[in-house]
C-alpha cells in the first residue's frame, strides 16, 4: 500500500506499507485460493485499512491480480475482504496491470533509450512491454512515457508517441513457476529448468525473433527480484531504497549475483540477509525469468525500479485529475 500527495510533477509518500503474503500459494495445484492464504491476506489489509483511516484518504484504487484472475474462488474472496475490512478490491486485467507498471518506471528511462523493455515480475505472472521511443525528442522520452497512462493506444496528440510494439502477460511469476517445478530435488537443474520454460513461453512476444543492439536499449525491471539482486550486487547488509531504486546494472553483473546464489544453495541462501527464510525459492524463480529476459536480450543497461503497480497507479489517478504539473519528471 501506499498514501501519497501530488507534489509538482511527482507524489510525495506519505506512509505505506508492504508483507509478503503469497495469496496464490497452492493456487498452481487447486485452482482455488487457500484458506490459510486468504486470512494472511486479509490480515495484511486490516493494517492497511487502518492506515487509510488515520490518513483520511479521499481518493483511492485497491486492485487485485494474477491470483485473482485465475483462482475459482476469486469473489468468494473479494466479498470476504469486503465484509471483513469494508474495502472494495478490484480485479484489474493484465493490460492495465503492464501500463501501470510502465508508467511507475518513467522516471528511470533514459533519454539515450531507443528501444525499452519494461519487465515487472510478479508472484503469479510477469508482465513484458516493448517500446519503441525513436521517434520521440530525447528530453520527451520520459514524459512520453508517462502518456500512456491513457492506454497503449491512445488517440491522436499532439505530443511526441512512446509507440507499444508488443506487450505480453505471461501466467508465470515468482510463485506460480516455482510451483510448476517444486517436484525437481536438485536445485541448478531446477534453476535451468525454470528458466528454459520460461523462455518457450514468449514465443508469441514479437521482440523475441529479434535481435537487438546493445547500444540505445534499455531494460527496466520491477520487482523484489530484481531489488534483490540489486542489493547483493551491492553487498548490502541492510535494504536501502535510496541506493536500489534506479541503480543501472549489466547483464554480466547479473549473471554474477545468480551464480553466486546457485553456488550458495537452499541452505546458504535462507541464510543470506537480502533473501531470508520464506524467499530462498522464490528468488530462485525470479533470478529464472530474469536470465532467460537476459539470454533473449543482453543489455548494459538494466534499470533496477524499486516501484511498480502501486506508483502506477498513484501517477495514474493523479494525472487523470490533473492535480500533477506537467514539466520533467
Amino acid at each position: 500500500m501506499l498514501i501519497a500527495q501530488p507534489k509538482g510533477s511527482q507524489f510525495h509518500v506519505v506512509d505505506s506499507f508492504s508483507k509478503s503474503v503469497q495469496l496464490g500459494q497452492g493456487l498452481e495445484r487447486t485452482g482455488r485460493l487457500s484458506r490459510a492464504s486468504m486470512n494472511r491476506t486479509i490480515g495484511a489489509i486490516r493494517v492497511c485499512q487502518q492506515k487509510i483511516k488515520r490518513h483520511k484518504v479521499e481518493r483511492m484504487r485497491l486492485v487485485a491480480t494474477e491470483a485473482c484472475r485465475r483462482a475459482q474462488n476469486a469473489r468468494e474472496f473479494i466479498r470476504q475482504v469486503r465484509r471483513e475490512t469494508g474495502l472494495q478490491l478490484e480485479i484489474i486485467q493484465p493490460e492495465e496491470e503492464a501500463r501501470l507498471a510502465v508508467i511507475s518506471c518513467a522516471p528511470l528511462v533514459s533519454t539515450r533509450t531507443e528501444q525499452l523493455l519494461v519487465v515487472d515480475i510478479g508472484g503469479g505472472s510477469t508482465e513484458l512491454v516493448w517500446i519503441d521511443l525513436s521517434s520521440v525528442p530525447r528530453r520527451d522520452r520520459p514524459a512520453a512515457i508517462m502518456r500512456l497512462h491513457a492506454g497503449f493506444h491512445p488517440p491522436e496528440s499532439p505530443f511526441p508517441a512512446a509507440k507499444v510494439v508488443d506487450w505480453i502477460s505471461v501466467p508465470l511469476g515468482v510463485a506460480t513457476l516455482r510451483d510448476q517445478f517444486n517436484d525437481v530435488e536438485d536445485d541448478a537443474a531446477r534453476y535451468a529448468l525454470m528458466s528454459w520454460y520460461f523462455e518457450e513461453n514468449l514465443s508469441e512476444f514479437a521482440p523475441y525473433k529479434d535481435a537487438q543492439s546493445r547500444e540505445g536499449f534499455q531494460i527496466v525491471g520491477t520487482s523484489g527480484t530484481v531489488t534483490t539482486v540489486a542489493a547483493s550486487h551491492l553487498g548490502l547488509r541492510r535494504y536501502d531504497r535510496t541506493k536500489v531504486d534506479g541503480l543501472r546494472m549489466t547483464s554480466d553483473q547479473i549473471e554474477a549475483v545468480i551464480g553466486r546464489y546457485l553456488e550458495m544453495g537452499p541452505a546458504g541462501r535462507r541464510r543470506d540477509p537480502r533473501i531470508g527464510q520464506d524467499r530462498q525459492a522464490l528468488i530462485m524463480s525470479g533470478a529464472a525469468i530474469l536470465q532467460a529476459l537476459l539470454r533473449l536480450w543482453p543489455t548494459d543497461r538494466l534499470s533496477v525500479a524499486d516501484r511498480g503497480l502501486r506508483e502506477g497507479l498513484l501517477y495514474a489517478q493523479m494525472s487523470a485529475d490533473g492535480v500533477l504539473e506537467d514539466g520533467p519528471l
